[in-house]
């Protein structure tokens, strides 16, 4: 081992992770920097060394990988030097009683502790756990590079597999370790800070009394650009690891793809070609001169759309101020309480509902909801989208970000909304969801329709 100043601060993490003090903790590490070996073997191994009663689960992107990672666990702790130090962890078949070796499994992917309760089970991304407990979860690079980490598919596939399969063998004591080579802004690493309580590591002292539920971030750049920490002290453009990635052979491989660069040496894959939107003004507070206020819902069209219902409040100033949104992939049975009720919440006047694919009875329902709370001011108009939804969404891109506003805290609030509609593409194929933008769109499209013989645009009135 080659103790580089990144390489303590590396494990210095991994031992706050071991004992405990972090439970859930986040670290981007640029390629051929150490960080497989660190977090996928010598870890567990540890770990395992420490409380061999334990159940430790390691992925990787594919179930090869992740065996070649589970067999050099085993070779680890089978070697004289590993059992000197945890003589109370053994394998089968390397120096433990014969007796209790009967019932311990040994596998490529998997293998149990002689004796105790605790093994290691390696999978491959999208591989199941069922019936196993986990303790402790590493998700090591579960993207294989930049076609898949670019793939939308590919990027909700694994958003999902976490979610419906990772996180169902969890308990409330177990530990999650997600450690990456950064390669998109969609990524788990990027999905995560977005969705959960997230906070950037940058003292040793923030490391005591972390929430159970907040993840604990550090992203250790290839070339130093951000400005010195305790954990990375470096002055800029000083290399992370100068005796294996010289700063030369660095810049070297910046100039030959910058954004390449960005995500995977520094961890900041923030991708800005080819974005549909370039960003959205915000409020604080509504203006005092409001005109009305309105919804318009789009209805998921498909198991795979998500149900977009966006309520906003007319300005005197011809500007259009989100107030609340419901977006969910959820039945539209699950959702007609939620929408009924934000339509309520927010005094809503109208409502726009796209009757395509079931859409009429989702508002019909909406409606009967509402008159049976009681609250006869919201109309409900269902209508037929005829209009082409690529079509429609470009044309009116540069007139939805002008007159569009959002609440300050929007991202925080709707954070698969807000990544929806900013990561959206021109090119849709590369969307993995585009009912943000096209309820966006609608509202748009609605306003500004012209009204005997008019239109009103941003303040200002044309025919």
């Amino acid at each position: 081992m080659e103790w580089t100043p990144f390489h303590r601060a590396y494990y210095r993490l991994l031992e706050a992770f071991a004992s405990g003090r972090v439970r859930r903790l986040i670290v981007s590490v640029p390629p051929q920097h150490g960080k497989s070996r660190g977090a996928s073997v010598l870890l567990p191994a540890y770990l395992l060394g420490r409380d061999p009663d334990l159940r430790v689960a390691v992925a990787s992107y594919s179930f090869a990988l992740a065996g070649r990672l589970g067999q050099e666990v085993q070779r680890v702790m089978a070697s004289a030097e590993y059992r000197s130090v945890f003589p109370g962890t053994s394998l089968k078949g390397a120096g433990s009683p014969k007796a209790e070796e009967r019932t311990a499994r040994r596998t490529v992917q998997e293998f149990d502790c002689v004796g105790a309760s605790g093994g290691l089970r390696a999978v491959g991304r999208t591989g199941s756990l069922t019936g196993s407990r986990v303790d402790v979860m590493i998700a090591d690079d579960l993207y294989k590079d930049a076609l898949e980490a670019n793939s939308p598919l590919v990027r909700e596939r694994v958003w999902e597999w976490y979610n419906a399969v990772v996180r169902t063998r969890l308990h409330d004591g177990s530990r999650e370790l997600v450690v990456c080579t950064r390669w998109h802004e969609d990524d788990l690493i990027g999905r995560l800070t977005r969705t959960e309580r997230v906070v950037e590591l940058t003292e040793w002292a923030q490391l005591e009394g972390v929430p159970a539920d907040t993840w604990v971030s550090v992203s250790f750049e290839a070339l130093k650009a951000s400005p010195p920490t305790e954990l990375d002290p470096r002055a800029e453009g000083e290399p992370l690891w100068p005796g294996r990635h010289s700063a030369g052979w660095l810049l070297q491989r910046r100039s030959a793809d910058p954004a390449l660069f960005e995500a995977l040496f520094q961890g900041r894959p923030v991708v800005r070609e080819g974005l549909l939107y370039d960003g959205f003004e915000t409020y604080e507070a509504l203006p005092a001169g409001i005109v009305r206020r309105a919804n318009y819902t789009d209805t998921a069209d498909t198991g795979t759309d998500r149900l977009c219902s966006i309520c906003y409040a007319v300005g005197s100033d011809g500007l259009f101020y989100v107030t609340e949104v419901v977006y969910t992939s959820e039945p539209m049975e699950a959702t007609e309480g939620a929408v009924a009720s934000m339509l309520a919440r927010n005094g809503a006047a109208t409502a726009l509902v796209e009757s395509n694919n079931g859409g009429r009875g989702f508002g019909r329902a909406v409606e009967r909801r509402l008159r049976e709370a009681g609250d006869r001011t919201c109309a409900l108009r269902m209508f037929h989208q005829a209009g082409n939804k690529e079509s429609r969404i470009l044309t009116h891109a540069a007139t939805v970000v002008r007159l569009v506003r959002m609440p300050e805290d929007w991202r925080v609030r709707w954070p698969e909304f807000a990544a929806d509609v900013l990561g959206f593409r021109r090119v849709f194929r590369a969307n993995a969801h585009d009912d943000g933008p096209d309820a966006l769109t609608g509202i748009v499209e609605a306003e500004l329709a012209p009204k005997g013989g008019r239109i009103r645009l941003g303040g200002f009135s044309k025919r």
